[in-house]
């Protein structure tokens, strides 16, 4: 019934500063989400791609490093598929990485005041899916645009119906992050060189 990701996205401006911004709801479902992507990167022919979901249980926003090509699905998605062990895409890379700044946007988000780190893993749900789609879609189509994925946590009224403690963030909090991360992304062509590794 609440999805942090869109309704964070609403809130962001159509232009930021000289960043123009083009938004588009994609749907939690696999296969099905990458082609509304696609089909939105192709109309758009934009300079980036940011795709946004949220990974509940995360403290602050986090930029995804790579995108593993296999499907492992916990749970059915919204429309009741529930793959197992199965390629994205049979003929694509074991994975990619992102070609965004993602630790140059995990920098700008802090310094919004809004909790932040690199994710070494999108997991192996519809985010994942769609990241990796995504960048498939880039490599053969679109070699000039740059994409990535930024998960984004709980909302409180989430986090309200879970045990405690649950970390979330506010609506509001959670756009003010994805402007941040957007200016990352104008500014900075290639990555910042700085330690966001983890230790496990």
């Amino acid at each position: 019934p609440l999805n942090p990701a869109l309704e964070a996205v609403i809130r962001i401006p159509s232009a930021i500063g000289g960043i123009q911004v083009a938004k588009q709801e994609i749907p939690t479902v696999f296969c099905k989400s990458i082609r509304v992507a696609a089909a939105a990167i192709d109309k758009e022919k934009p300079d980036a791609v940011l795709c946004i979901g949220q990974a509940g249980g995360r403290h602050g926003l986090t930029p995804e490093r790579v995108a593993i090509n296999i499907d492992d699905a916990r749970i059915p998605d919204n429309e009741g598929n529930q793959p197992i062990d199965r390629p994205i895409c049979p003929d694509g890379p074991p994975a990619y990485f992102s070609t965004l700044p993602i630790k140059a946007m995990t920098q700008k988000i802090r310094a919004a005041g809004i909790p932040a780190s690199v994710s070494n893993s999108a997991g192996t749900f519809v985010c994942n899916h769609l990241m990796y789609g995504v960048l498939h879609h880039l490599a053969l189509c679109h070699p000039h645009i740059r994409g990535g994925f930024l998960h984004v946590p709980y909302a409180p009224g989430q986090a309200a119906a879970r045990p405690e403690p649950t970390p979330c963030l506010g609506v509001r909090d959670i756009a003010l992050g994805i402007e941040a991360a957007l200016a990352a992304i104008a500014e900075y062509r290639c990555d910042i060189t700085a330690a966001e590794g983890k230790i496990h």
